[in-house]
């Protein structure tokens, strides 16, 4: 295997949950050493979801580094992490502002320890603002930059699917890590990269807010979708699939055709244009479903594949693992931790010259103060190439 792009960086992960243990997560698959620092207590609260010390959630977010246990309100703790910090390129933490000023741990005694040092700050809402002391969580984050908004049904309201605030927030971390390094390469001067998952939610969803400002109204749950003509339906065996023809008039047409609608619905005066058609996107989408509801998924997506209509299975999470091309890619690998047995990760899904990491066991928390690497026989047992 030929050397990974981040090989000659260290990165010390003091964060806990998602936001900057998925950044650290991001540069160790790129090649990073990593060290995450934990609480001699318990460590990441992550790691008790399910009980235990070895949830999904942290193994989720934890692959590829190395343990250590520090307690940073204790001096030897503070000067264990100043010594790694010396040797370390970056260090990523997710405390409320002012956090790491309480425990001794200032920015200019880090950059007396390291003046090299990148150092990533995320936080709920900024280092300052009227918001910036409140807690904050994934749903915090959606709710407040508008995202909840363009999927919640405010008649039946239920907070659905994954985290998004927090995952975005991470990436947008990294990102923002992997600039500040090559800033530091150019300049040799010490890097400060801050994010929060107010903003990072926001520039999710920049369509909407172009739409707003330009003067073609306020996106709903439903904009999105009609204007990209987005569809999913359930078939006669109960299994979902989805369609999006996007702006490409070629394929309604192309689905007209394979659903055999031309004199039914591929006829009706509400949706002979694209504008039409979104216009009417509700009435539209009632009536496909009426057709694909007639025959099983398979038979669906047969006919859509030879039409090259874009399309979709609904996979639900289990389909995924067994999906020809996700099984193809090698996405998904196994490795056996002597201790928790076998633990499962997804690869980094960056490619650089056709390289990319494997996936290595979470750490084990150790309760001491010296770095714990990862087993020696925390061995690969599975790869999908």
């Amino acid at each position: 295997m030929t050397r990974l792009a981040l090989e000659d960086i260290k990165v010390l992960d003091l964060g806990t949950m998602v936001t900057a243990p998925f950044a650290a997560m991001m540069l160790a698959q790129l090649g990073a050493d990593v060290t995450k620092v934990e609480h001699p207590q318990g460590g990441d609260p992550f790691r008790k979801t399910t009980g235990g010390s070895y949830s999904p959630n942290f193994i989720a977010y934890n692959q590829n580094k190395k343990s250590i246990a520090l307690d940073l309100a204790t001096q030897s703790g503070r000067a264990q992490l100043l010594k790694m910090v010396a040797e370390s390129d970056v260090l990523i933490e997710n405390y409320r502002p002012g956090v790491l000023n309480k425990l001794g741990l200032k920015p200019e005694m880090l950059l007396e320890a390291n003046p090299r040092l990148i150092h990533c700050s995320i936080t709920g809402f900024g280092d300052d603002g009227p918001y910036s002391q409140r807690p904050a969580y994934d749903t915090v984050g959606i709710a407040l930059s508008g995202l909840l908004h363009l999927y919640l049904d405010r008649e039946n309201p239920q907070v659905l699917g994954p985290t998004v605030s927090d995952n975005v927030t991470g990436m947008f971390a990294c990102s923002g890590i992997l600039a500040a390094l090559h800033a530091r390469a150019n300049t040799g001067q010490p890097q400060r990269v801050e994010v929060n998952m107010l903003e990072c939610a926001i520039a999710l969803i920049p369509d909407a807010f172009a739409y707003l400002t330009r003067g073609l109204g306020a996106h709903d749950p439903l904009s999105r979708a009609a204007s990209s003509q987005c569809f999913a339906w359930t078939c006669s065996d109960g299994k979902a699939i989805s369609v999006h023809l996007s702006v490409q008039e070629k394929f309604w047409n192309a689905l007209v055709a394979a659903m055999n609608i031309g004199g039914t619905v591929g006829a009706d005066e509400r949706f002979q244009t694209r504008k039409l058609r979104i216009a009417n996107y509700t009435a539209l989408t009632t009536l496909l479903s009426e057709v694909v509801r007639s025959r099983p998924r398979a038979h669906w997506a047969e006919t859509f594949a030879a039409a090259d209509i874009p399309f979709a299975p609904v996979h639900t999470i289990p389909e995924v693992l067994t999906d020809p091309q996700v099984r193809h890619l090698g996405t998904f690998e196994t490795v056996r931790h002597p201790m928790e047995g076998e633990v499962t990760g997804i690869r980094s899904p960056i490619r650089i010259n056709g390289e990319r990491s494997s996936v290595q066991a979470p750490p084990t928390f150790r309760q001491n103060e010296q770095a714990a690497p990862l087993p020696s026989d925390a061995v690969r047992i599975s790869k999908e190439d």
